[in-house]
């Protein structure tokens, strides 16, 4: 598939699909093809080239633009698309730009369903219902602020699932408290001070007081099903910032129920007060990181007041808490498949015992990120569903998901599931 003149995704017979890996362009393997998931986005990439096979081998077509997709919640990206960038072309806003080629007649892309639970699948949600329930909560709260930014920015105009699911009164509702940020991540999508492409969200703007979190989130563990709360949101900072708060937050919830989960997703920068979440009542954890080796972890978070020992330490300290302990990694081809990337992550996995690792594509403009860990072409990498199939085998009680599991499911989770489909 490649894009015309007008932007148009058009089909171009004779050559062969390539994918990027890290900085190498390979064929695509059409045994890691899968037929592009409802709810897709499809790109036309400004000022890139497409890139293919032909009878003369590795070649741009030339006239020809580079098309790209972008999957929805629960599928891992195998391949990038492959393409040359004009000099000087607008960097990629963030967003993960997976291979597209057209096969058997639609649209295949180099992917696996890793996500068994369909909860943030798009046929979930009755958009045309969405703006009355919003309305409603509006009115049983006219002055809570919280209720405003997830309903009037994260629900309605971000699309947030889990804010939309504050709404529908289920499973995971989100609670954004931290306005600032002890991380310049390059790839921040609520902050991007130094960058020449726009955030895709605003930041929240104030700290939440504890009765406005209450007003709303204790009525949702009571009544929700699959209740949960998640504290750390795309739309803040770092929730950790904020650790007394959510403290006395949890606290607060732990003595008028007993039912729900209690979730934080974070950097992990303060692993004193990650034990004290959990001794407050934090059910699980879940880290964000990109990478399992420091330099490449440091390249790209570019922490401010803490280092890539402290992120490990949090796992450890919410692990001997008996807390669900995840990390949410930023998945790269080429890069998280690389020789080097399996065996720091693996190192991880033996060293904090984590129960889930969250497959997360990595939005970012591809050119970028080699750049910014300093992946070499050539650098060896087994491909992502070796990997995948390699951390399961090894790894058996290691879950493989998208997602953050209720409470009710830990148990299933620590199993021998794998929590994916292919």
């Amino acid at each position: 598939m490649v894009a015309d003149a007008a932007g148009q995704l058009v089909e171009l017979p004779g050559v062969a699909p390539v994918l990027r890996s890290g900085r190498d362009f390979l064929p695509i393997d059409p045994e890691l093809l899968i037929e592009l998931p409802a709810g897709s986005s499809l790109y036309a990439l400004p000022e890139r080239t497409a890139v293919a096979f032909g009878p003369s081998g590795l070649a741009p077509l030339a006239g020809h633009g580079a098309a790209a997709c972008f999957l929805p919640p629960g599928y891992s990206v195998y391949g990038l698309a492959a393409y040359r960038s004009a000099r000087g072309a607008p960097l990629l806003p963030l967003f993960s730009y997976a291979a597209l080629c057209w096969w058997k007649g639609a649209f295949h892309v180099p992917a696996a369903r890793i996500e068994a639970d369909t909860k943030h699948d798009p046929d979930q949600f009755d958009e045309a219902e969405l703006a009355t329930r919003v309305a409603r909560l509006k009115e049983r709260h006219p002055d809570n602020r919280l209720v405003d930014h997830l309903s009037r920015n994260c629900a309605l105009t971000y699309g947030c699932a889990n804010a939309k699911n504050l709404f529908y009164e289920r499973w995971e509702c989100p609670v954004p408290l931290a306005p600032a940020c002890n991380a310049a991540c390059v790839g921040c999508i609520s902050a991007q001070p130094d960058a020449p492409i726009p955030s895709p969200q605003d930041r929240l703007a104030f700290v939440p007081e504890v009765a406005e979190v209450l007003e709303f989130a204790l009525p949702h563990l009571k009544r929700a099903a699959r209740a949960m709360l998640s504290f750390g949101q795309g739309c803040e900072g770092e929730p950790l910032l904020q650790a007394e708060k959510i403290e006395a937050i949890c606290r607060a919830i732990r003595a008028a129920t007993p039912r729900g989960t209690l979730h934080l997703n974070t950097n992990g920068s303060r692993p004193e007060a990650v034990a004290r979440l959990c001794a407050a009542g934090l059910d699980s954890l879940r880290v964000s990181l990109n990478s399992a080796q420091p330099a490449a972890y440091q390249a790209y978070y570019r922490p401010l007041t803490y280092g890539f020992e402290a992120v490990v330490r949090s796992l450890e300290a919410a692990k001997r808490h008996g807390a669900f302990v995840s990390i949410n990694y930023l998945a790269f081809p080429g890069f998280t498949d690389s020789d080097a990337e399996v065996a720091a992550l693996e190192q991880l996995i033996e060293r904090t015992g984590l129960d889930l690792i969250q497959w997360r594509n990595l939005n970012i403009d591809p050119e970028a990120y080699v750049e910014v860990v300093g992946l070499a072409a050539g650098t060896p990498a087994c491909g992502m569903r070796k990997l995948q199939d390699h951390l399961r085998a090894r790894f058996p009680k290691v879950r493989h998901g998208y997602l953050n599991p209720p409470r009710s499911e830990f148990r299933r989770a620590r199993g021998r599931d794998g929590g994916s489909s292919r």
